[in-house]
C-alpha cells in the first residue's frame, strides 16, 4: 500500500497549502476519491467549501465544473441536452457540466427534488442516460455536494433515498485562531489556489482505487462491521437504520483509511473512526428522540462503546 499512501501524502500536502489545519476532512475527501463514492459537506458559508473541491481537482490535474444549485435549474442544464444542428441537419448532444472528474453541487438542497435526482444514475454508476441514450463518464469521477444546516428558507431537503447515495457525509468546520493567522498570511498577497500545480494524475488515481480494493479484511473485522449496522436496525431511538449499502460503505471506507494510513489490512480502529462519517447520514432519528436532543453521533458513539472489539492475531496482520 505504499504507492497509495505516498500519493495520498502528496495530495494532502497540496492541498493544505490552500485548506490549512483540517487534516481529518481531507484525509475523508481522498477516502471517498479512492473508493469511487461521493461525499456530502454540510456546514455553514465562508469555511472554504468550494476551496476543497478545487484544490483536490488542481492536485490531480483534473477537469472541475461547479453547478450553482438554485430552485429553476433543470435536470438537463446538469446532464445536457440533445440541441437540433441546423447545418447537419440532425440532433447532436451537448454536454452538461456532470461531464467532468470533479463535480460541486454547491447548496445541492436548494433545487428541487426532480434535478436532486438527476445526478443518482451519476453517482451511482457513473453514467448519464439522456433521450434513450447512455453516455459514459470519465474516470477519476467524484461528486461533491454541499448544503448550508443553518438557512433552510427555500430548501428542498434531501430524501433518506439520495443521502444514502452519499459514501460520507463530514463538515469541515471553523478555524483555530493560530489556523486562521495562517490564512490572513496566505492570502494578503493573493489567493494560494492560483499557484496550486498538479502532483498526481487521474491515471494513478485509478491505480490507487483498484489497489484500496486488495485491502485485508479479517472476518473478525467484518463481523465488527456487520454488528455496528445492525444494532442500529434495532436501536430505541431510530426511525430507520442502516442499509446493507451502509455495510458495504463501511467496509469499503476501512478499506481504503487502512490504504491511506500504509497497511494492507484492517484495524477496528479504522472502523471507529470513520464509523460516524459513514453512518450518521444514514440513520433516521424518532421524532421524540429529535425533541430531546438526542443526536445520531451520540447513538453511533454508545453502539460502539457497547460491541467489543476484536482482537486481531499476527496471521490476520499479515495477509
Amino acid at each position: 500500500m505504499k504507492q497509495v499512501q505516498e500519493t495520498a501524502k502528496r495530495i494532502i500536502q497540496n492541498v493544505e497549502r490552500v485548506i490549512v489545519g483540517k487534516r481529518q476532512p481531507l484525509v475523508y475527501s481522498l477516502v471517498n476519491w479512492f473508493c469511487e463514492g461521493h461525499f456530502l459537506l454540510e456546514d455553514v458559508p465562508g469555511v472554504a467549501k468550494t476551496m476543497l473541491a478545487r484544490a483536490l481537482a488542481q492536485s490531480v490535474g483534473c477537469e472541475f465544473k461547479r453547478i450553482q444549485c438554485t430552485p429553476d435549474l433543470l435536470p438537463t442544464d446538469i446532464t445536457g441536452a440533445s440541441i437540433f444542428n441546423q447545418k447537419q441537419v440532425e440532433f447532436e448532444f451537448r454536454q452538461g457540466p456532470l461531464f467532468s472528474n470533479i463535480v460541486l453541487a454547491d447548496e445541492i438542497n436548494r433545487t428541487t427534488p426532480r434535478t436532486q435526482a438527476a445526478l443518482l444514475e451519476a453517482m451511482a454508476e457513473s453514467r448519464i442516460t439522456v433521450d434513450g441514450i447512455t453516455h459514459p463518464l470519465k474516470a477519476p469521477f467524484l461528486v461533491i455536494a454541499t448544503q448550508n444546516p443553518v438557512d433552510h428558507e427555500g430548501t428542498f431537503p434531501l430524501p433518506e433515498a439520495q443521502l444514502d447515495r452519499f459514501l460520507m457525509k463530514f463538515s469541515i468546520g471553523y478555524p483555530s485562531i493560530e489556523d486562521e493567522l495562517k490564512i490572513l498570511d496566505n492570502l494578503q498577497l493573493g489567493h494560494p489556489i492560483q499557484q496550486l500545480k498538479a502532483v498526481a494524475d487521474g491515471k494513478e488515481l485509478i491505480a490507487c482505487q483498484q489497489l484500496v480494493r486488495q485491502v485485508h479484511v479479517d472476518s473478525k473485522i467484518r463481523k465488527y462491521m456487520l454488528q455496528i449496522v445492525h444494532l442500529t436496525r434495532h436501536h430505541e431511538h431510530l426511525a430507520l437504520g442502516g442499509s446493507p449499502r451502509a455495510s458495504l460503505a463501511l467496509f469499503r471506507t476501512t478499506q481504503a483509511l487502512a490504504a491511506i494510513r500504509g497497511r494492507n489490512f484492517v484495524l477496528p480502529d479504522d472502523v471507529k473512526m470513520i464509523a460516524l462519517p459513514v453512518l450518521g447520514h444514514r440513520l433516521i432519528l424518532k421524532p421524540e428522540s429529535r425533541l430531546r436532543k438526542i443526536t445520531t453521533a451520540q447513538i453511533i458513539s454508545q453502539i460502539l462503546g457497547e460491541i467489543a472489539v476484536p482482537v486481531i492475531g499476527n496471521e490476520a496482520q499479515s495477509q
